[in-house]
């Protein structure tokens, strides 16, 4: 391990070329904070110049991938800032990696937790995993590129749908809806994304790159203006007082009363 135990972030590369990166704020279900999300960046990023890196696993714990934002710590005043920047670097970084990228996931992928997962390539899911957007609970609009990369994986009202009911897509389900690639038992996602990982890592990196490039451009072609598009319009939503409102719900653990300004 490049951390202590203490880290928001544990990473690791193997001999056989695959670096793992793991959310480790099991206490918060992997909840991310700015330390975080930074830890993740500047581990992407120093994967595209390290030739030993030939494939890299995102995963939190078998209790949780991530569960979004943590509004938690901005509540108790424990974190302030934006985190939305560099959690938009991480996506634009994981749809144009170097080299192939992909999730293990049980527990909760949710707000730019489910970002992160559908970013990768190839999405592993246990029995026990779930996706989420609950943005609009909150009086707020999904970001960290949602919009985007729900709607290209499971199409345009699954995505509404998701959006708009923050209702939760379990394993079985989010395969059937094309948010994950792989189905597996519980506990045994990480186990397994490393495999995949590792088939990926022997294999012709530059075929695998040319092969994923073409993909995710034809997937995924305006992401850099969807992110921009999803932050005028978070930035806009945060100033309302259905935002104000949903945040202190939040805190008094209430239903919210919105009044649309």
């Amino acid at each position: 391990m490049t951390d202590t135990a203490e880290s928001p972030v544990l990473i690791d590369t193997d001999a056989q070329g695959v670096m793992t990166i793991r959310l480790n704020r099991p206490h918060r279900l992997n909840a991310l904070i700015l330390a975080s999300v930074a830890a993740v960046r500047k581990a992407l990023e120093d994967a595209q110049t390290d030739d030993s890196v030939r494939a890299i696993v995102l995963t939190g714990d078998d209790r949780s991938f991530s569960s979004g934002a943590d509004l938690q710590a901005k509540v108790e005043g424990e974190e302030s800032g934006s985190l939305l920047d560099d959690v938009n670097e991480i996506i634009m970084l994981l749809r144009d990696s170097a080299v192939p990228t992909v999730a293990a996931v049980s527990g909760a992928a949710a707000g730019v937790g489910c970002s992160l997962a559908l970013a990768c390539d190839y999405v592993v899911v246990d029995d026990k995993s779930f996706f989420m957007l609950a943005f609009t609970k909150i009086g707020l609009m999904p970001d960290g590129g949602a919009t985007a990369l729900v709607a290209a994986s499971a199409g345009r009202h699954r995505a509404m749908r998701m959006a708009l009911t923050a209702e939760r897509v379990h394993g079985a389900q989010a395969l059937d809806w094309g948010l994950a690639s792989e189905l597996v038992d519980s506990g045994t996602q990480l186990a397994r994304a490393q495999e995949v990982a590792a088939t990926f890592a022997g294999g012709p990196p530059l075929s695998i790159a040319a092969t994923r490039q073409a993909i995710n451009t034809i997937a995924l072609p305006t992401l850099r203006s969807d992110l921009d598009r999803e932050v005028v319009g978070q930035t806009s939503l945060l100033a309302t007082s259905d935002a104000q409102e949903g945040a202190t719900a939040f805190r008094e653990k209430r239903a919210p009363k919105y009044t649309g300004a």
